[in-house]
């Protein structure tokens, strides 16, 4: 198995340090807001690396941190007059709900920045002890300087770095470049009591405390989105290193989302939320569009791109369902196959699109022997089908979507099908300048509990709580 290194910008192969075990760290969320699906990608795209590894025979240990303290949060709290807690607490519940919807395997560990405050001043405690932490004003600083290799991960020079997003009028710092590690207490924020006075942990240090505490002092892979690299997981790095620990073997960042080339963000005004977009596909469908690319790619939005993989998806649970009901479950009990050329595709840094095409050169086949009535050549290409399916998680025979492909799921297929006709004929209508009947249309639908809003895309409907 080889993998992309960040810190290498080389693919490598995959050693770890254990054999037939590997630990992963994924940055998860920072939970100031409900999830977007450029969140989602992240997810997705280390779901795949899990289980692939699981696949391959590796025996994972999956750590996932939620971020629920932090400038974003207490800046939500204080606009909604709450407490930061609240909005940590509704929004982890969302983000949670998203994960499983998009039947991502849950982390062997999910721990909370707050949770883990002990462990973050030892960390500072060692940093200072060793000379690359300096408190002051309250504060405490990682002093850049002290660590020779900072910004060998994005690739920058220290000289070339713009200051800190927090050293404005900050006269306490050596170097505007310095990094916060705990930041002193301010009115109305929550803090805790530490050897350098009351405060709260910066962003930064959470996650080497987590990582750490439940991986080790040196793992395997640590991931995260690309807009990560820099500040965050650089300054990882150097407050890991600085202190002692070997920390990340292999460093992996997965390309973000965007919309018209710009990265997808809450702040923007551009998300996209899970929920919403669920309106629109289904779970499966969404993973599908999500999964489709290069996991390093950059992935652009569009309702098309998003259709078009509905379609795809729905064309291989077609096969999957009709192949099942025609064998009748005679292939659930066998072993799965994985053809050569999708391992080889996975092997080589989870190279997906490689993979999808092996898989829908087995449903291709599969359908061509359904349609022959050569039920042995039909076997052999579902449980091919299936076993590559699994390891996208992409299944429709398996959970979270078992069931999905059952009658309740092609009926709504269906009252989906003759809403769009409807839709259409509401629009030739208008098109004709029939407006009566074009209202009356939309009356009907209304009265049988479909909402329809009218959008620059074009109309959208719902059925009505």
């Amino acid at each position: 198995m080889h993998l992309h290194d960040t810190l290498a910008r080389a693919v490598r192969e995959f050693t770890p340090l254990t054999p037939g075990q590997a630990s992963v760290y994924l940055c998860g969320a920072t939970v100031q807001a409900p999830p977007h699906i450029g969140h989602l990608r992240s997810a997705v795209a280390f779901d795949v690396l899990i289980r692939w590894l699981e696949a391959s025979g590796y025996r994972v240990t999956f750590c996932r941190n939620v971020t629920d303290i932090e400038d974003k949060i207490l800046r939500t709290a204080q606009a909604e007059g709450v407490p930061p807690w609240i909005v940590a607490e509704r929004n982890q519940r969302a983000f949670t709900w998203a994960y499983d919807v998009l039947g991502c395997r849950p982390p062997d560990v999910e721990p909370r920045a707050t949770g883990h405050i002990p462990e973050m001043i030892v960390l500072i405690r060692r940093l200072i002890e060793g000379g690359h932490a300096y408190p002051g004003g309250g504060d405490v600083y990682f002093d850049v300087h002290s660590y020779p290799q900072y910004g060998a991960l994005s690739g920058q020079r220290l000289d070339q770095m713009r200051p800190a997003e927090d050293s404005l009028d900050d006269d306490a710092k050596r170097d505007p470049r310095d990094f916060t590690l705990w930041k002193g207490a301010k009115p109305g924020e929550p803090f805790w009591e530490t050897p350098w006075g009351p405060g709260r942990p910066g962003w930064h240090l959470e996650c080497s405390a987590m990582a750490t505490k439940y991986l080790g002092p040196s793992f395997d892979i640590h991931g995260g989105g690309m807009d990560l690299i820099f500040p965050h997981h650089e300054n990882e790095v150097a407050q890991s290193c600085a202190a002692g620990d070997g920390f990340a073997r292999y460093w992996m960042h997965n390309g973000l989302l965007g919309l018209a080339g710009e990265k997808m963000s809450k702040s923007g005004g551009n998300s996209l939320l899970v929920t919403d977009v669920l309106r629109r596909v289904r779970a499966p469908e969404l993973r599908y569009y999500l999964v489709q690319a290069h996991y390093r790619s950059l992935l652009e939005y569009s309702e098309d791109a998003l259709e078009e993989a509905a379609s795809a998806y729905q064309r291989i649970e077609r096969f999957v369902v009709r192949a099942s009901e025609v064998l009748m479950g005679a292939a659930d009990d066998e072993a799965p196959g994985l053809p050569a050329s999708f391992r080889s595709a996975m092997d080589e840094d989870l190279g997906v699109p490689a993979a999808l095409a092996a898989m829908h050169a087995s449903v291709r086949d599969g359908n061509q022997a359904l349609a022959a009535a050569d039920k042995a050549a039909a076997r052999a290409s579902l449980v091919q089908a299936r076993a590559m399916l699994d390891v996208l998680g992409l299944d429709p025979l398996a959970p979270p979507w078992a069931g999905g492909s059952g009658s309740g799921d092609r009926l709504r297929d269906v009252v989906g099908s003759l809403v769009k006709l409807t839709l259409q004929q509401r629009d030739a209508a208008r098109a004709r300048r029939d407006y009566a009947t074009a209202d009356a249309i939309r009356d009907g639908l209304d009265e049988m509990g479909i909402g329809v809003e009218d959008t620059p895309e074009g109309p959208r409907w719902e059925l009505k709580r």
